[in-house]
């Protein structure tokens, strides 16, 4: 029997027994896009162990054993060339922007999935749908005379003509093959990766870019043993070890759905968590995992969208000050400091004079002395431009031709300080930009939480300007760097994850517990 949610657009659907599971296998990306380059990757057994693989040929499974696997793309030319071809919906930094651009789709009755190809997020019209050269141009030429308001650029056609098929040879105990699926496992349940060891089994799958991912499936409290010290560092105090785990473990169970079109769950990454395996798990870090097992934090008895980041730079941010969809309610401004030393209600950082005020403040915060708590970073007008023009290439936008930066004005700024609108003027007109994709089109800033100085101006050319701010990353939820402090000052875990997530409940997890709701589009 299977357990079905309705939630908002989808339809949310799971085993009943990984829902109520404590401790659910995850299906974690650890090398997502193997063979777009040439190369080889070796897996290895742990000293005494040896590697089982199962390879899937054409006719039949074959086993092969050793203790050491060498895999390497192969290109094998095909009898006829094919064409690949998808509607492109638009190209995002972030998976929460792009999703809000998915529903968006949604609501106008067009049939989407999400896609990561590269660095970047993009949304198609699903494929199964618009399976026909036909249908694809018919809705390409619907939606380029009716464009929504989404940042993701021009909608437009990926067309790519195929002769070769991608395959992966692998040599292992003296046998040789060349396959499309492999499962590997290890007898002592440890793999070698590279430089990395993951716990768990591994398998080898195509993915929808014609490469291949490499899947690594693990128990949850085990995922955490990765993700942990390399997110917040092994040697955070322990009640800030136990905050980071609580979240790690949150953020996974509710971000199952992120890569289904590639058939599997996480990544490895920044776009997700930083998951390395398990090299740099301590008895530190396992004593805070088993400390908080099973545990999530939950908002009207959902997993909350358990974000974080580095360094606040003083104050965290609307969930709505950074990516476009419904706001959270529990993600919006802290002042990120155990003692008051700043009236948000008082005095809005929306206006400039204020921010520079609350910028200038040296003492009492929560970060002070962290290294990115307080930056200056400058980049000339032809830095800018150059930074501009490759994040209008990545959105495949007109403002990819744009050759000159003439200024740049802050337009909109939230009551957190965080820059919602820059209007920069360039010699193909006024292009704005909202939210992360500042960050994205610019090298400078560290965070949003910035204003600007002209460098030159007045009596001499403008040259370039000054990003004058604090903070590293994109700013709601909790502040690793500001949860250090408060577990120094003797606050646990829970005190911690209310101070940043207000409203909140922590509870053990469960199948009383709705693992994510599909928001309507707004």
């Amino acid at each position: 029997m299977r357990q079905v949610f309705w939630v908002g657009a989808l339809l949310w659907v799971m085993a009943p027994e990984a829902i109520a599971a404590t401790n659910p296998v995850l299906q974690i990306g650890i090398v997502q896009r193997f063979g777009e380059q040439p190369g080889t990757l070796e897996l290895k057994a742990q000293p005494g162990d040896r590697l089982t693989v199962q390879v899937d040929l054409l006719d039949r499974t074959q086993t092969l054993t050793g203790d050491r696997l060498v895999l390497q793309p192969i290109a094998q030319p095909l009898p006829e060339p094919v064409v690949d071809e998808r509607v492109v919906l638009g190209t995002y930094r972030s998976f929460e922007t792009a999703e809000a651009a998915a529903n968006q789709w949604r609501s106008r009755g067009i049939q989407v999935e999400l896609a990561q190809p590269s660095e970047r997020w993009q949304v198609w019209a699903k494929r199964e749908i618009y399976h026909q050269p036909l249908l694809r141009r018919l809705l390409l030429d619907s939606v380029r005379a009716n464009p929504p308001a989404t940042t993701g650029g021009q909608p437009s056609l990926f067309s790519q003509r195929r002769d070769r098929n991608l395959l992966v040879s692998g040599a292992i105990g003296g046998q040789s093959f060349a396959s499309e699926r492999l499962e590997i496992s290890a007898g002592k349940g440890a793999i070698e990766v590279g430089r990395d060891r993951f716990a768990g089994s591994l398998k080898l799958q195509r993915n929808a870019y014609g490469s291949y991912t490499i899947v690594n499936a693990v128990p949850t409290e085990t995922y955490l043993r990765g993700v942990v010290p390399y997110e917040i560092g092994a040697g955070a105090p322990e009640s800030a070890l136990q905050a980071q785990a609580i979240l790690a473990r949150t953020y996974a169970l509710r971000n199952l759905r992120r890569f289904a079109i590639d058939g599997y769950q996480l990544c490895a990454d920044t776009h997700c968590q930083v998951y390395r395996g398990l090299k740099a798990a301590t008895a530190r870090v396992d004593r805070a995992i088993a400390a908080t097992n099973g545990q999530v934090l939950t908002y009207q008895n959902e997993l909350i969208d358990a974000l974080y980041f580095s360094t606040s730079g003083g104050v965290t941010a609307h969930f709505t000050d950074v990516w476009d969809g419904p706001d959270r309610p529990y993600l919006r401004p802290v002042v990120d400091a155990h003692q008051p030393i700043w009236d948000l209600a008082a005095r809005p950082l929306s206006d400039e004079r204020n921010l520079r005020q609350f910028l200038a403040i040296a003492q009492g915060w929560n970060e002070l002395g962290w290294r990115d708590f307080r930056w200056r970073r400058s980049s000339t007008l032809p830095e800018i431009a150059q930074g501009l023009q490759r994040y209008c290439r990545a959105q495949n936008s007109d403002c990819a031709n744009l050759k000159t930066v003439q200024s740049l004005t802050v337009t909109e700024r939230s009551p957190g300080g965080r820059v919602r609108k820059l209007t920069v003027a360039t010699d193909r007109g006024p292009l704005v930009l909202e939210k992360d994709a500042v960050r994205s089109a610019f090298m400078a800033p560290r965070s949003t939480l910035f204003y600007l100085e002209p460098i030159g101006g007045g009596t001499q050319p403008l040259r370039g300007y000054a990003f004058v701010g604090g903070g590293w990353g994109h700013g709601a939820g909790l502040s690793q760097a500001g949860s250090q402090k408060l577990a120094q000052l003797g606050w646990n875990a829970s005190r911690i994850l209310q101070f940043y997530y207000p409203g909140t409940q922590l509870q053990p997890m469960s199948d009383r517990l709705i693992l994510w709701r599909d928001p309507q589009p707004q």
